[in-house]
C-alpha cells in the first residue's frame, strides 16, 4: 500500500486482541429493538466512560457476518429468512439486524443473506459496507468450514492470530458463527448442541478489496480484501476530545471512590486480564485506548498510589519508545528498537536480524519466546520507565503488563515508584 495513511476500520495487528477496528470494540451496550444501541452507565469504569462521550455505538463486521450467517442458515433449513435476524453477542446483548439481501437457491443447496454495517458515530472505513454470507451444505462429518469470498482477505504471512492460507475471519467472529449455526440446527434441523452442523460459510464484503487498500491489511500480508473482526461485536466510537475527557472523568470517579490502585487498559481484553490478575473493581478501570499520554498527564495532576498499564505487547512497545498516542495511524512499532532490546536480552545476531524484519510485533515476540529471550518483560520495563518519566515525580507507583491477543500475559515489569525512578 506504499505510503498511504492507514484508515480506521480495519485490523490493527499491533493492538491487543483486535480491540481496535473502527472504534473500540466492547462496552456495555443494550439493544433498543430497532438496531440502535443504548449504553448502560454503571457508576464507574468502562461503560460509564463510554456513556460520557455522548457518541453512538455500532456493530463490528464480525457481528454483521454472524447475523447474515444466522439468517442464511435459517433459510437453508426452513425456506424462510428471519428479518430482522437477532443474534447474541459475547457480552449478552441481543441486537436485531435488518437484511439487505436474501437469496435462496431453487434447489435448496445454498442460501445467502447480507447486512449493511452500521458503525454508529465512529469514522470507520467499513461503515455502510454490505457484509454477505452464503451457507452451503457439506457431507456429514465435515463440520463448519469458512471461506473468504470476494472482498474478504486471506492471510499470507505469519504473526497474526490465524494460520497462513486461512480466510481473514478472526477467532471470535468464527466462534460466534459456529455457536449460532449450531443453535439454528438445534431449533430448525434437529441438530445437537454437542456437534456443529456440516456447512461451508463464505463471507464476502462488497467492494472490500478496494476498501482494504486504505488499511494496513496489504502491509500485513492480508491480501484480497478486508478482515472480519470483533471481540465483543460492538464498535465503541472514537473521538479524541470526547475520549480524553472520559478518561479524566474516569480517574475522578475512581479517586472519589477511594481507589488506590487504578488500571489503564487498551481495551476489553486487557481489562479482563487486570481484573483476573488484581481483582480490581470496575470503577478502578480506565479505558485508555490509544491515549497513554492523556492518562499519564491527568494522573500526574491527580495522583493515585498505584497505576497498572495493561495492553497488547506491540501497542505497549510504542509506549516503550516514548510514543504517547498508540494508534496505528500515528505511531508504528519500531522493529529496530525491539531488535536492540532482544540483543540486550541475550539474542544472537540471527535472531536480532529476524526481529528487525518481523512482520508484526507479535511475530517478533514469538520468535524471541522460542529462543527464551524475555522480550515481553524488556518492553514492559521500558514502557514503565517511560510512563514514570511522563509522571515527573508524581507520587504514583507504576507497573506494566503486556498481553497477547488471547489475554495471556507475555511480559511484565516490577512495580516502581518515583523515588527509584528519579534517584
Amino acid at each position: 500500500m506504499g505510503a498511504a495513511r492507514p484508515r480506521r476500520g480495519e485490523i490493527d495487528s499491533e493492538g491487543d486482541g483486535g480491540e481496535r477496528h473502527g472504534g473500540r470494540d466492547g462496552g456495555n451496550a443494550g439493544h433498543n429493538g430497532d438496531g440502535s444501541v443504548t449504553e448502560r452507565a454503571p457508576a464507574g469504569g468502562r461503560g460509564a466512560q463510554l456513556a460520557r462521550t455522548g457518541l453512538r455505538s455500532g456493530w463490528t463486521t464480525g457481528a454483521c457476518a454472524t447475523a447474515a450467517t444466522t439468517a442464511a442458515y435459517t433459510a437453508l433449513l426452513t425456506g424462510a429468512f428471519p428479518d430482522p435476524v437477532r443474534i447474541t453477542l459475547p457480552k449478552g446483548q441481543t441486537p436485531a439486524f435488518a437484511l439487505a439481501v436474501e437469496d435462496l437457491a431453487p434447489d435448496g443447496s445454498t442460501a445467502g443473506a447480507g447486512v449493511v454495517k452500521d458503525a454508529g458515530d465512529d469514522p470507520d472505513v467499513t461503515h455502510g459496507a454490505l457484509v454477505r454470507s452464503t451457507v452451503r451444505r457439506l457431507p456429514a462429518g465435515s463440520g463448519v468450514r469458512f471461506v473468504a469470498g470476494p472482498g474478504v482477505g486471506t492471510v499470507t504471512r505469519p504473526g497474526l492470530p490465524l494460520e497462513v492460507g486461512e480466510p481473514a475471519i478472526n477467532p471470535v467472529p468464527r466462534r460466534m458463527m459456529r455457536e449460532h449455526l449450531t443453535e439454528v440446527a438445534v431449533v430448525h434441523g434437529g441438530g445437537s448442541r454437542d456437534r456443529e452442523p456440516d456447512v461451508e460459510v463464505t463471507i464476502s464484503v462488497d467492494h472490500g478489496e478496494e476498501i482494504a487498500r486504505s488499511t494496513w491489511n496489504p502491509r500485513l500480508g492480508i491480501l484480497g480484501g478486508l478482515s472480519i473482526l470483533g471481540t465483543t461485536g460492538v464498535v465503541v466510537p472514537y473521538s479524541c476530545s470526547a475520549w480524553i475527557d472520559s478518561i479524566r472523568r474516569g480517574v475522578d470517579v475512581a479517586l472519589a471512590a477511594g481507589r488506590d490502585h487504578l488500571a489503564a487498559c487498551t481495551g476489553s481484553t486487557s481489562e479482563r486480564t487486570v481484573v483476573a490478575e488484581y481483582g480490581l473493581p470496575e470503577d478502578a478501570l480506565l479505558d485508555m485506548g490509544d491515549f497513554a499520554g492523556a492518562v499519564l498527564k491527568y494522573v500526574r495532576r491527580h495522583p493515585a498510589p498505584r497505576l497498572t498499564i495493561c495492553g497488547g505487547f506491540a501497542k505497549l512497545s510504542k509506549l516503550a519508545v516514548g510514543h504517547l498516542d498508540l494508534h496505528s495511524a500515528r505511531s508504528a512499532v519500531d522493529k529496530g528498537f525491539l531488535a536492540e532490546l532482544a540483543r540486550r536480552g541475550g539474542a544472537g545476531d540471527e535472531l536480532v536480524t529476524a526481529v528487525a524484519g518481523a512482520n508484526t510485533g507479535l511475530d517478533a515476540l514469538q520468535r524471541c519466546r522460542a529462543a527464551n529471550v524475555p522480550l515481553g518483560d524488556l518492553v514492559a520495563v521500558e514502557a514503565r520507565d517511560q510512563a514514570l518519566a511522563v509522571l515527573r515525580g508524581a507520587p504514583v507507583a507504576v507497573d506494566v503488563v503486556c498481553i497477547d491477543r488471547a489475554g495471556t500475559v507475555v511480559g511484565r515489569s516490577a512495580v516502581r515508584g518515583p523515588e527509584t525512578a528519579l534517584g
